[in-house]
């Protein structure tokens, strides 16, 4: 038995005898009550205890990531397996972080669907690092709220200063930097960061035509565009009639057309409605489509709209300067976010966003109680965040962004994204060397949309099997894809975007949707 692990219990004397550790005397027999007690006994915060489970904890963490290829990379739990696994109430008495530890070994983690895993290639990536995780465990070591600039004046100030340092990386216009009337402020999520605007849009609106207008005011986006913008109108008390989710085809690689863009702000304009917001996308979830900024800008302009700029994804690819002409026209849009935590090595939640008018937050989303009145803030001298969020409380976020970019560096990051995007060119490649299969739609990053078509087969039956061929691949546990529609059909999306894959990986990937299409159209 290892001396730092207690699976005996010392105050049971029947277990003595057995006792690995031979107490030979009540001096060794007391330390061994002592360390007992100060693994059962552990305070709200001690620093030696801090370092000792906090050694154990990184330990752990560590081994997940060396083991991470052993698990099945999709959970193949059933709904309801945790609570058969679990008591039905908190322990009464302490235990120890091993028998806690076990129990995330044993019943937590077959619960996990592995993110971090080289075989996850659903959804988008959301990616954690070295880097990350020190900047998060920092940041939870500290543990303040900075809603204001006095409870933490580092938190304000460095937030301010690493989105500088990113907008300037992404070539953002001048107007986004904190030195003017706009400026940057770290959301949880590119949701939070699309409600916020559209509700500073609202009210400043609402302002000049009246409260009572709510009803007439329109939202415009492509039927592409993130589900969380409908979820924001709902919030914001948009009809739902006033969202307008323009159509998309592949003929213009499902970005939004600006004519049919100023068809409908016409249509609405000459119906008594207001045109309100766009929401422009830089890579949209399906086929990482890329809306024409410099048109839709313009036509915003013309028509007095709030223009905002969803680049949740794929900004991280603009630090590039290769990938930043995709950005282009972004000096007309109002506010501009992009989610570090996807494919910037930054451990979720990141997302940053850039507004040119920092005052259509501030009105929207300020309230000044007298309990957080201070010089500071009303001397009109610094930043409080709380007014830039929906929340009053926020995490030391820019710790993790700030390591992430000295640690790596930009050339390190640059090369990061570049090399998924290589891995993606190269399954786009493999799968076009399989007359079975095609590719959906133009890859521009490193997402790949392709599809089993079976020949002299119907498009119900050619959409079946691919839905067959996803199930079967994602219950395997060997990889984890997703899917999306695109012009009515069935698309399987092939996302390279985890820290750990490599080459091997995506070979070994394609191997697994070819061997098992090749089952099910045998079975066909």
């Amino acid at each position: 038995m290892h001396t730092d692990k207690w699976d005996v219990n010392v105050y049971d004397t029947n277990t003595w005898p057995h006792c690995d550790y031979h107490i030979r005397s009540r001096q060794s027999f007391t330390k061994i009550i002592s360390k007992m007690e100060n693994v059962l006994n552990l305070k709200p915060m001690d620093a030696e205890q801090l370092r000792e489970h906090g050694h154990k904890m990184v330990d752990f963490i560590a081994d997940y990531y060396k083991n991470i290829e052993s698990f099945p990379v999709l959970s193949q739990v059933e709904p309801g397996y945790l609570r058969k696994l679990l008591p039905d109430s908190a322990p009464v008495q302490p235990e120890s972080l091993e028998t806690v530890l076990q129990d995330v070994q044993t019943k937590i983690l077959p619960g996990v669907t592995h993110w971090q895993s080289p075989d996850f290639y659903a959804y988008f990536p959301s990616n954690s690092s070295v880097a990350g995780f020190l900047g998060e465990m920092l940041s939870g070591g500290i543990n303040m709220v900075g809603f204001s600039w006095i409870t933490s004046p580092a938190a304000t100030e460095l937030e301010m200063i690493v989105l500088d340092w990113l907008a300037n990386l992404l070539k953002l216009p001048s107007d986004f930097l904190s030195n003017g009337q706009g400026g940057g402020a770290i959301q949880g999520t590119a949701s939070e960061a699309l409600l916020v605007v559209l509700l500073a849009a609202r009210d400043k609106v609402l302002r000049e035509v009246g409260k009572d207008r709510l009803g007439k005011l329109v939202v415009y986006a492509s039927d592409q565009t993130h589900s969380s913008l409908l979820k924001a109108c709902q919030i914001a008390g948009i009809h739902p009639e006033n969202c307008r989710a323009l159509k998309t085809g592949p003929c213009n690689e499902y970005a939004l057309s600006p004519e049919s863009l100023t068809d409908a702000i016409s249509h609405d304009v000459a119906s008594g409605l207001i045109p309100l917001f766009l929401c422009a996308t830089v890579g949209s979830t399906s086929s990482t489509a890329v809306d024409p900024l410099p048109a839709l800008g313009k036509i915003s302009k013309r028509y007095k709209i709030w223009f905002h700029v969803d680049a949740a994804y794929a900004g991280s690819a603009c630090i590039c300067p290769e990938y930043r002409h995709h950005l282009n026209g972004v000096e007309e849009a109002d506010s501009f976010n992009m989610n570090c935590h996807k494919w910037l090595l930054t451990n979720f939640d990141c997302s940053a966003l850039w507004i040119k008018d920092r005052n259509a937050l501030i009105q929207s989303l300020s309230t000044n109680p007298e309990f957080l009145k201070n010089k500071a803030s009303q001397g009109g001298t610094v930043v409080d965040y709380k007014d830039w969020q929906i929340p009053l409380g926020r995490r030391f976020r820019s710790l993790k962004l700030w390591m992430v970019l000295r640690l790596y560096g930009v050339e390190n990051l640059q090369s990061y994204i570049r090399n998924h995007i290589n891995l993606a060119k190269h399954f786009e490649f493999l799968v076009r060397q399989d007359p079975r299969f095609k590719i959906a739609a133009t890859r521009t990053f490193s997402l790949v949309c392709f599809r089993l078509v079976p020949a002299n087969k119907n498009e119900e039956y050619v959409n079946k099997v691919n839905r067959d061929l996803l199930d079967a691949v994602n219950s395997s546990g060997n990889i984890f894809i997703s899917h999306t529609v695109l012009s009515g059909k069935y698309i399987l999306r092939f996302a390279v975007g985890a820290p750990l894959t490599e080459e091997r990986h995506v070979v070994a990937a394609w191997k697994v949707l070819q061997e098992t299409a090749s089952t099910l159209l045998q079975k066909s």
